[in-house]
């Protein structure tokens, strides 16, 4: 859990954080699965998403299957490194947790059920850590890319806190908060499931149903 004696579940700071670099990690512009963009452009009318949830691998495979995914990338979000590598972000002195960029069609799939996708993929009560995985690069986390994405989020917290709690589970420690900057992983990261048919995926849900899109919650069908 520790490197060079340094707890890597506890968030650095700004000033601990590696330096980075000013260049972009390249990557592959097209989906394994898809075939569709990773990079923007996205064609008009699409939005993303980002998402944390543990192990980037395992999370972008139970995006991509959903319809109305038009594709997906994974990479870092939430620390103070700029452009970091797998090492650096693995090491705790980034800040970083991993995560999924969702390119979605809203005319298909909307960002609520993208919500419940993330709730019911994972257990977001677990802090820094998902499962084995420790450190705070397995953090849960919903970085937002507008004001309307924040509400939805909050919401949805809420909702699925209300759930956890009547099954007697714990509080949520999900991180919700704007998006600052999502820097792609290595390439060889992208698709890895898809590259790698027996690759390790370690998330999982806790098995309690998310009602946010179901019209229980709201009446939104």
């Amino acid at each position: 859990m520790a490197l060079f004696g340094r707890d890597k579940t506890r968030m650095v700071t700004a000033e601990e954080a590696l330096p980075g670099r000013s260049s972009a990690m390249p990557v592959g512009e097209r989906h394994a699965v898809t075939g569709h963009r990773i990079v923007a452009p996205f064609p008009d009318g699409l939005r993303t998403a980002v998402f944390g949830m543990g192990c980037f691998w395992g999370a972008e495979r139970i995006f991509w299957r959903n319809p109305g995914v038009y594709s997906t990338a994974v990479g870092y979000a939430g620390g103070h490194t700029p452009n970091p590598s797998y090492e650096e972000v693995c090491s705790g002195r980034t800040g970083h947790t991993e995560v999924v960029l969702v390119a979605f069609d809203p005319a298909q799939i909307s960002y609520i059920r993208l919500l419940r996708v993330f709730w019911e993929g994972h257990d977001p009560t677990q802090g820094m850590r998902q499962g084995n995985d420790r450190g705070t690069q397995y953090r849960s986390a919903i970085f937002t890319t507008d004001a309307d994405q924040a509400v939805e989020a909050q919401s949805s917290r809420t909702t699925y806190q209300q759930a956890l709690t009547t099954a007697g589970r714990g509080q949520i420690t999900t991180e919700i908060a704007p998006l600052r900057d999502f820097y792609y992983a290595e390439d060889y990261h992208q698709q890895y499931l898809e590259r790698n048919k027996n690759g390790y995926c370690g998330i999982g849900g806790t098995g309690v149903a998310c009602p946010v899109g179901t019209g229980v919650e709201s009446g939104e069908a």
